[in-house]
């Protein structure tokens, strides 16, 4: 690449489609009079004898200090000087080339309902007992999509707020509060004139996420009735598991259609061994529709490959309704489950489909606090399960870079992570049940 005309007052040669700034680096890996270009996924940093890519995903903060763009990364600290008056142009478009980058780890897609620019002010709480430190940031935009509000800060504190799991607002002068559960808070400030729009936008969103899941429960059981669909709805929010004791004391011809759909795939097996072995009322279980015109990696139907540190093979001896019949009158409902250890020290996390493996986590002894956080969590990476059982190691592979940056974003995916201890892929059901038992008892 020809890059006679760059000067020391850090002036870019426009390439097409990359710029290439200049300046001086001081850094861990790299230092001296350097190239930097920025792409999608990264920021690269060249001087004559040393090239180094800064992804995106090791990001961790990105600030104007004096005449300096300082960038802190997993791998150490980076300043870049005498940029002349080609710093701030530069500090905006690696700003937004990582926001753009972060929302694609969120599963963001399209553009923003409403976007305003305030205060932001936040809690992640996984439970009562852990108490997370406040997040606070000033003057950052803040998007609405169809699903959440996004706060794109330039740093690790973007947030992600999933509406389907909002139950309380409160609006005030130039400010709106979300809450999701009694402990965890997500306020909005200084929105000036953008309050009344921000605050429509997100009421219309919330409201059109509860009619979707009436549906969507209608769908599965067309008795019910406009009482029972709605407090489904509010217990199952965008399908979310919940206890079979629950959904059954709403509406028990609900828990029939669920338990047929679950008949018809290769989990009929595990989830009439976790009724023998779990009680039954407290295994919980949730839905997904499968939206029309996404691939299966999109709807979160996704191969479950990888290493399986317990051996054993699929069930083989018969094919799968769901692969049999994939085509227009395939089911359109991911059905799943999660079911307590008896002690409720661990949890078994099943999907329905057709390559279908049992996931298994510590609970901590909390088996609710798991099954609200796994609900969470699942939500946040739109259902593609292999997010929630790579090791650490596979998760920063480059091919894993949009998932890691949605781990370091996301507490309940954290959460859900932490506690992994292993993966069981079915083979009969006697090993298999002998395989759970195992890690049940660790």
């Amino acid at each position: 690449m020809d890059t006679s005309s760059l000067t020391g007052s850090g002036m870019p040669k426009q390439q097409n489609p990359a710029i290439e700034y200049a300046a001086q680096v001081e850094s861990p890996i790299v230092n001296g009079e350097a190239k930097l270009i920025i792409s999608d996924n990264a920021l690269t940093i060249s001087t004559l004898f040393v090239t180094a890519d800064i992804a995106f995903a090791e990001l961790v903060e990105l600030t104007l200090v004096g005449y300096n763009v300082c960038l802190k990364a997993d791998s150490g600290d980076y300043t870049f000087s005498r940029m002349g008056n080609w710093r701030q142009p530069f500090y905006h478009t690696l700003c937004d080339a990582y926001n753009k980058a972060v929302l694609r780890s969120l599963f963001i897609e399209g553009n923003p309902i409403i976007t305003a620019k305030g205060d932001f002010t936040g809690t992640d709480c996984i439970s009562p007992t852990s108490p997370q430190p406040a997040l606070t940031r000033y003057s950052i935009p803040i998007h609405v999509y169809g699903n959440n509000v996004t706060t794109l800060p330039p740093d690790l504190s973007a947030r992600r707020v999933p509406l389907c799991f909002v139950d309380g607002m409160d609006k005030g002068r130039f400010e709106l509060t979300l809450k999701l559960g009694p402990d965890e808070l997500y306020t909005y400030a200084k929105l000036g004139y953008e309050t009344t729009p921000f605050a429509q936008a997100v009421e219309d969103r919330i409201r059109k996420l509860r009619e979707k899941t009436l549906s969507a429960a209608r769908g599965i059981d067309m008795s019910l009735t406009s009482m029972q669909a709605s407090q489904l709805a509010g217990l199952m929010p965008q399908g979310a598991a919940a206890p079979i004791g629950q959904i059954a004391g709403i509406a028990p011809s609900f828990v029939e259609a669920l338990e047929k759909k679950i008949a018809a795939t290769r989990t009929a097996d595990s989830y009439a061994a976790f009724k023998e072995i779990c009680d039954p009322s407290q295994i919980f279980i949730g839905f997904r529709e499968i939206e029309c015109g996404k691939t299966s990696t999109e709807n979160g139907v996704v191969p479950d490959g990888g290493n399986d540190p317990y051996g054993g093979n699929h069930y083989d001896s018969q094919p799968s309704p769901q692969s049999e019949n994939a085509n227009d009158d395939a089911d359109p409902y991911l059905i799943w489950m999660i079911a307590p250890s008896p002690n409720g020290r661990f949890a078994a996390v099943e999907f329905a489909t057709a390559d279908s493996a049992t996931f298994v986590y510590r609970t901590g002894g909390d088996f609710a606090t798991f099954a609200r956080q796994l609900n969470r969590a699942l939500e946040a990476i739109s259902f593609r399960r292999e997010v929630i059982r790579l090791t650490d190691s596979e998760l920063r592979k480059p091919e894993n870079a949009d998932y890691y940056m949605a781990a370091k974003h996301t507490a309940s995916l954290q959460f859900t992570r932490s506690n992994f201890a292993g993966r069981i892929i079915h083979s009969s059901v006697k090993t298999w049940k002998s395989k759970l038992t195992e890690l049940w008892n660790q």
